[in-house]
Order: structure tokens, then sequence, then C-alpha cells
């Protein structure tokens, strides 16, 4: 099974450095594949932030891939996320983001509580780029290219930074998630993880594309 989270622990967000904490709550998750991930999309529905909020608290559907790299769209509750997003108290910010030694990132943008961001990623043949794309609530509101390698696995996080850490996070949900190898794999349904989650269940008709309706991310007290 791919460890997602250990790719993500060396600097998740490009806003930490070697003294933070980092921690990890519930997840979902799948990999290696015996081929690549082509593309994968998943509708995040947003719950409450933390309150009350400090930082960091992230959730993020990723992708660790053969370059090292971790395609990560975030949805991040800051102690102020005025000064990072423009967002007022309460909501998040929401954004396009590899971590690929540094952060990068697209336009971070405020959500609320019951929004909805769609975290599309797909690997472009003609740039050899994976190009990712959020969409909240039906609105392309953040985006980003990253020449990344290919996808190995994909799976969800809930991530606490520093004071974060001894914090609640809500239940949520992502929908309407589907992955799509570049070739089948019999194999990649059985390597599927859940921790402190459960889902609708993996559907497959053709071992390369997967589908799963509604993965549950169980409330988490760190």
């Amino acid at each position: 099974m791919i460890n997602i989270k250990a790719l993500a622990a060396l600097t998740v967000l490009g806003l930490v450095n070697a003294q933070d904490s980092i921690s990890f709550g519930p997840a979902f998750s799948l990999g290696p594949t015996q081929s690549w991930i082509r593309e994968a999309n998943t509708t995040l529905v947003l719950p409450e932030t933390p309150s009350p909020q400090k930082d960091r608290l992230a959730l993020w559907p990723g992708m660790g891939t053969s370059g090292g790299d971790l395609i990560q769209a975030l949805a991040v509750s800051f102690s102020d996320p005025s000064a990072n997003c423009g967002a007022s108290s309460g909501q998040w910010c929401v954004w396009a983001s590899t971590l690929q030694g540094t952060q990068l990132g697209g336009k971070q943008v405020p959500a609320s509580a019951g929004d909805k961001v769609v975290m599309h990623y797909k690997y472009n043949d003609s740039t050899s780029k994976y190009d990712q794309t959020v969409i909240l609530n039906g609105e392309t509101v953040s985006t980003l290219s990253t020449s990344s390698g290919q996808a190995q696995g994909w799976g969800t996080a809930v991530e606490a930074q520093d004071d974060e850490i001894n914090c609640s996070v809500a239940k949520h949900q992502y929908l309407d998630t589907t992955i799509i190898l570049d070739s089948a794999d019999s194999t990649f349904a059985g390597t599927l993880g859940l921790t402190n989650a459960d889902s609708t269940g993996l559907e497959s008709s053709d071992s390369k594309t997967f589908t799963v309706d509604t993965i549950n991310i169980n409330a988490h007290t760190f």
C-alpha cells in the first residue's frame, strides 16, 4: 500500500520547517498500481473548520508520483484565513497545489462549510504534465500544471500542523470519486486501505476505471 502520508511529511503545504509538528488522521488510500494513474476526480464536501482556528489543518486528496512529487489540491484552515486567501473566520482556503521539493500552488480562494470542491487531476500527453483544476461550487477557481512523472497511488488525508494538533476535525465526505489508470490492473482494488474511514465500495467493470460514490472520513481528534 502506498504511503502518501510519508511523502507529505517532509514539507507539506510549503508552510512548515524542520521543527514543526505534523500529524495525520483518517484516510482512504489506493496504490501503488502496477500501471499508473492518468486521471483522478473527486468532490470534497467541506466540514466546519476547527474552532478556534489555529495553524494549520489541511484536508486533501493526493497522488504520489514516480517523480517523488505529491499532487495535492488543498483545503486549509488557518489561524488567520484573511491573511492567506482573504477568507473570513470560519472559512477554508482552497487551491491547486503540488509538493515538489518546494510547494507549488495556484490561486487561493475562500470556501465555506458545505461548499463542494471538485479536485481534478489529469495527465496531459501533449505536455507530459499533470493538470490540476479546482472547482468551487461549479466555478473553476484554481489551476496548476506540473511535471511530476506518473502517479502511482491516490488517497485522502487529514493533516494537522503546529497548534492544530490537539484539535478536533468534523466528519466529512468525498463524493463521486473516479480514478482512471493507463491500463487495466486487476490488483489495484486489493490495495485499498481504510483508516477511521469507510465508503460505499470501490467499483470497476474493467480494472481500469474505478469509482466510489461516497467516501466517509470520520471525525477525529488529534
